[in-house]
C-alpha cells in the first residue's frame, strides 16, 4: 500500500501531538484577537450610524457640532445651555420642514437618562432609517393634558429599572451618581404607558416624557428657588436692622408643602427651554437627501446662538477619530498573528533534529528533495489552517460577549457579524502565514544528507 504524503503529514503531526496542539492554540488565540477586532470595528461602526435615525440636522446650543450630537443622541452629558422658545419658533418658520421635534435632557430616573419631547417623536422620527419604533407594551404618550404625566421606557431602561406598565415614578434633576444623588421632583408623579421594543441604539436606555411636563416641573422649581432667595434677602435685611427673623422664615419647606402645581397657563417663555431640536427637510418620494439640505444647513450655521450638525457626518467624523485608535489595535494583532508564525516556525525548526532520520529514510525509500520540502511546508501550513478555524470560532465568542458588554454598560447594541470577505481571506492569510514559517525548517529538511542519518544509533 503506497503511503501517499497526507498519510505522512498526519502520522508526523500525531507523534509530535502536544507540540503541534500548543502551536495550533497559539495560532488560534492570534486568530481570535484579530478576528474580534476586526468584527467589532466593523460591527461598532454600524451601531453608531442607529439613533441619529431620519432627522437631517440637529439644532442645539452646545459648544460643537459633535459634542451636540454626542449629548443629544447618545446621551453622554446633559447639555448646559438652552435654546429659546422663541428661536424654536423662528426654527420652525423659517424652513419646509416635515418635523421639528423639540427636545430636553437633563433629567434622570435611577441613572437612566430621560427625554422630554414631545409623542411626535415616535409617529414621524425613525430611531433606524426605515425603522419605525415598536412597542413591547403600552403606546407613547398621549396628547394634551390627559397624557402630561405619561412616560415611555426604553427597552434597556426597562430592564436596569425593573420599570412595568402602569408604575409610577418620580424624575431626579440632573444624572443622579453616589456621589451626587440630585434633586428629586417629589411633587411630580408620572406613570408607565409604554416599553419599547430593542432598536438597537442609545434611545434603548432612555426614558420619553412630555416636553411641557419637564417644563413644568422646572417651573415649580424655579418659583421655590426665586421664593427662597427672597425668604434669605428678607432675613438677611432684617438681621442687618437689628431684629429677629420671623420663625415662620426658618421653615421655607414646610410653608411651601401645599404650594399649587403650576399649569401651562402659568408658563413664560423662560420656562419653555429646549437643549436640542430633531429637524427633517421635506423630501421628494424615492429620496432621503432633499436639494436644499446645503442651502438650509449654511442658514442654519449663520446664526451664532444655535449650533447645527449632521449627525450623519458627525459620526463620520468620530469613526475616523476612533479608527486611528483602531489602526494601532490592528497593529497589535497582526504582530501576535506574526508571532504565532514564528511559533510554528519554530516548532518544526525544533523537531528536526529528532526527524533526520524519519527524513532519510523517506529519501531512501525515493522520496526526493523537493518532496520533503513540500511535506514540511505543507504541515506548516495544516497547522496554520487548524489555528484560523479554531480562533474564528473563538473570535466569535469573543466579540458576542464584547457586545453583551457593550450593550449592558453603554447601551449601544452592536451585532457581531462579520462582513462577508473577512473570514476567508483570515482563514487564507494564515495558511500563508504558516507556510511561510515552514519554508525554513523545510529548507532543513531539504539539505539532510542521508548517509550520515542513517548510520546505526549508538
Amino acid at each position: 500500500m503506497a503511503m501517499t504524503d497526507w498519510t505522512i503529514i498526519r502520522r508526523s503531526m500525531r507523534a509530535r501531538l502536544f507540540s503541534t496542539v500548543t502551536t495550533a492554540l497559539t495560532v488560534a488565540v492570534a486568530v481570535a484577537l484579530l478576528f474580534t477586532l476586526l468584527v467589532m470595528r466593523d460591527s461598532g461602526r454600524r451601531a453608531f450610524a442607529r439613533g441619529s435615525g431620519n432627522m437631517h440636522m440637529l439644532v442645539s446650543a452646545d459648544a460643537s457640532p459633535m459634542v451636540s450630537v454626542l449629548n443629544s443622541v447618545y446621551y453622554a452629558n446633559p447639555p448646559r445651555r438652552f435654546i429659546s422658545w422663541a428661536k424654536y419658533q423662528e426654527i420652525t418658520r423659517r424652513f419646509p420642514l416635515e418635523f421639528a421635534i423639540a427636545t430636553q435632557i437633563g433629567d434622570s430616573f435611577r441613572g437612566q437618562p430621560v427625554l422630554a419631547t414631545s409623542p411626535e417623536l415616535f409617529t414621524k422620527f425613525q430611531p433606524t432609517p426605515g425603522e419605525p419604533w415598536k412597542f413591547a407594551a403600552g403606546a407613547a404618550m398621549r396628547e394634551g393634558e390627559a397624557g402630561l404625566w405619561d412616560v415611555v421606557v426604553g427597552s434597556q431602561a426597562a430592564r436596569a429599572t425593573g420599570l412595568k406598565m402602569g408604575d409610577k415614578l418620580s424624575l431626579t434633576h440632573g444624572a443622579s451618581t453616589s456621589r451626587e444623588p440630585g434633586h428629586v421632583h417629589t411633587k411630580f408623579s408620572y406613570t408607565v404607558v409604554g416599553i419599547l421594543e430593542t432598536t438597537g441604539s442609545a434611545h434603548d436606555r432612555a426614558l420619553f416624557c412630555r416636553i411641557e411636563a419637564s417644563w413644568l416641573m422646572h417651573a415649580f422649581d424655579r418659583h421655590e428657588l426665586e421664593e427662597a432667595r427672597e425668604a434669605e434677602a428678607a432675613k438677611a435685611a432684617a438681621i442687618a436692622k437689628g431684629e429677629t427673623p420671623k420663625a415662620e422664615e426658618h421653615d421655607h419647606d414646610h410653608e411651601h408643602a401645599d404650594e399649587p402645581l403650576p399649569t401651562m397657563a402659568d408658563l413664560t417663555d423662560e420656562d419653555r427651554k429646549i437643549t436640542g431640536v430633531y429637524l427633517r427637510l421635506i423630501t421628494r418620494a424615492g429620496s432621503d437627501v432633499p436639494a436644499n439640505l446645503a442651502q438650509v444647513f449654511t442658514m442654519l450655521r449663520s446664526d451664532a446662538s444655535i449650533q447645527v450638525a449632521q449627525p450623519a457626518e458627525e459620526i463620520n467624523k468620530l469613526m475616523a477619530i476612533v479608527g486611528n485608535v483602531d489602526q494601532i489595535l490592528v497593529g497589535m494583532a497582526a504582530v501576535v498573528m506574526v508571532s504565532s508564525g514564528i511559533a510554528i516556525m519554530l516548532a518544526l525548526y525544533n523537531s528536526m533534529e529528532q526527524r533526520r532520520r524519519q527524513i532519510a529514510i523517506l529519501r531512501v525509500l525515493g522520496c526526493s528533495r523537493p518532496r520533503v520540502f513540500g511535506l514540511v511546508v505543507t504541515e506548516a501550513a495544516i497547522v496554520g489552517m487548524i489555528g484560523a478555524v479554531a480562533g474564528v470560532l473563538l473570535g466569535m465568542g469573543g466579540a458576542a460577549i464584547t457586545a453583551e458588554i457593550m450593550r449592558a454598560r453603554v447601551g449601544l447594541v452592536i451585532e457581531p457579524m462579520p462582513s462577508v470577505e473577512i473570514v476567508p481571506l483570515l482563514v487564507l492569510g494564515t495558511v500563508l502565514l504558516g507556510a511561510v514559517a515552514g519554508v525554513i525548517p523545510a529548507m532543513m529538511a531539504y539539505g539532510t544528507p542521508v548517509a550520515k542519518n542513517l548510520r546505526p544509533v549508538g
